[in-house]
């Protein structure tokens, strides 16, 4: 299996080379040269299977240069019940009302669904480092979940530094204090003036001068990392076997949409030929994606109108993933691709607007903070579960765009305890905290504030590395 930029240009790599890279020289994405296809003689083969043996069977489709043996000790020693609270299922379904269902991928270290992914990254970056005899120095941003779940998937890794930034008192008290806590001396921290989308483009910038990242050795643990996506695949299948009986069912997904790495796994599931009737994207107050599956506009928004909410790892107007699902939309002319994602705002015309849904499965909704607020209450009043700001928003608008005789699966994003001021606004109670994490905003912090400047950045890299 080869990768290719979502830009066209370069040449075709296998999957270790991008694993290390991140984003393509062109400035583009990677993708797959094709999707592999999955057919009902595979599907009945896996459904039952264990989510290690399942997440090793989807990988093996894409990765043909780590030995299979190897492959398959790496994902089962990441999707360890130890490692995943305890779960045996490691994401476990649960039915709120018939249809209806809320698949839990919060059993991770941090809490959150990027654990599901980043677990494994961490592992695959080990065994490459390991096997090539390199270092990797990581640049990540984070709104929130990506942050922490890289670091503890990080921490103590041989061959790895990670240097996360994240938007200046922008999170949540719990989410700093999950990474600021950190004492580890392969990671460092650095809060940005600004918004998540600063942090972003920073990382784009260094990731685009070829000659720093190539010697500084900079990659990249966000999702336009793609073995970070691939690694989502994996819980898509994992849903469906779970809700559904037999191959000629189909179901649907609700997911709480930010950068849009989250829904572009449930897109290239849905291309691999898993029965995906939709794709629901759901947002917050910051609502371009919304705004683009309503009416054809991409208009990424600055700064300034950027809205702070509670639910504030959606907190994102320029979702880097999106340039995935559009190469696949535009047939990957690179050409047409590159037009696109480097002008100020793009419309598609009528036709892929239409072809977005029929062909794609795609549809949309938004929520306010106080539908999230009604939506916390009304879960733990009628099904008995406590839930997080950016599931509520995804639950909000499952409800809404529930089509009948489809089950509707939302993606959990973290646990209610990350996000406390927002569900006491809800419930009037503190929200349960895991045994461990109490008193963790208490802890002794390392961390940095830095200007929206990526020389700033690059200082702070190049101190750390003793250049």
């Amino acid at each position: 299996m080869k990768y290719l930029s979502t830009r066209g240009g370069g040449e075709a790599k296998r999957f270790c080379d991008i694993l290390l890279e991140g984003l393509a020289e062109d400035g583009g994405l990677y993708l797959p040269e094709r999707y592999p296809q999955v057919d009902a003689a595979t599907l009945a083969r896996w459904r039952g299977l264990a989510y290690p043996e399942l997440a090793f069977e989807i990988l093996s489709l894409y990765i043909d240069d780590i030995p299979a043996a190897d492959l398959q000790r790496i994902c089962a020693q990441t999707y360890r019940a130890e490692v995943f609270g305890g779960r045996v299922e490691i994401t476990p379904l649960h039915e709120l009302e018939p249809g209806l269902f809320l698949e839990e991928l919060s059993n991770g270290p941090t809490l959150a669904f990027k654990d599901m992914a980043m677990q494994l990254l961490g592992a695959l970056f080990e065994y490459e480092l390991g096997r090539r005899q390199e270092q990797l120095n990581i640049l990540g941003a984070t709104s929130g979940d990506t942050g922490s779940a890289a670091e503890y998937a990080m921490r103590g890794r041989a061959g790895v530094n990670v240097f996360m930034l994240s938007p200046h008192g922008r999170m949540s008290p719990f989410q700093q204090a999950q990474m600021f806590s950190l004492q580890d001396k392969n990671i460092h921290n650095l809060a940005v003036r600004g918004v998540f989308d600063d942090c972003q483009d920073i990382v784009k910038a260094v990731s685009n001068d070829l000659a720093y990242k190539k010697s500084r050795k900079i990659g990249t643990v966000n999702s336009i990392n793609w073995a970070r996506l691939l690694a989502q695949v994996v819980y898509y299948f994992a849903g469906y076997f779970q809700a559904t009986r037999s191959n000629e069912e189909r179901v649907s997904f609700t997911v709480p949409s930010g950068n849009f790495g989250n829904v572009c796994a449930g897109h290239v599931a849905r291309q691999m030929g898993l029965p995906i009737a939709q794709l629901v994207v759901a947002t917050n107050e910051n609502d371009v994606l919304d705004e683009f599956f309503r009416t054809g506009r991409y208009a990424p928004r600055g700064a300034a109108y950027t809205h702070a909410t509670s639910s504030p790892s959606m907190d994102i107007s320029k979702a880097s993933n999106f340039e995935r699902f559009i190469a696949d939309l535009f047939g990957r002319e690179g050409a047409r691709v590159r037009a696109a994602f480097t002008a100020p705002a793009f419309e598609i015309p009528a036709a892929d607007r239409e072809r977005v849904a029929t062909e794609f499965g795609f549809a949309s909704g938004s929520s306010s903070h106080a539908d999230r607020l009604a939506t916390i209450r009304s879960c733990q009043q009628r099904y008995g579960r406590l839930i997080d700001p950016h599931t509520a928003d995804g639950l909000k608008v499952a409800v809404e765009q529930r089509q009948a005789g489809v089950p509707m699966i939302v993606l959990e994003t973290a646990l209610p305890a990350k996000f406390a001021e927002t569900i006491v606004e809800a419930t009037g109670a503190q929200p349960p905290r895991p045994a461990g994490l109490e008193g963790i905003e208490n802890l002794p912090k390392r961390v940095q504030v830095l200007d929206a400047d990526i020389g700033q950045v690059r200082s702070v890299i190049d101190a750390a590395l003793g250049l």
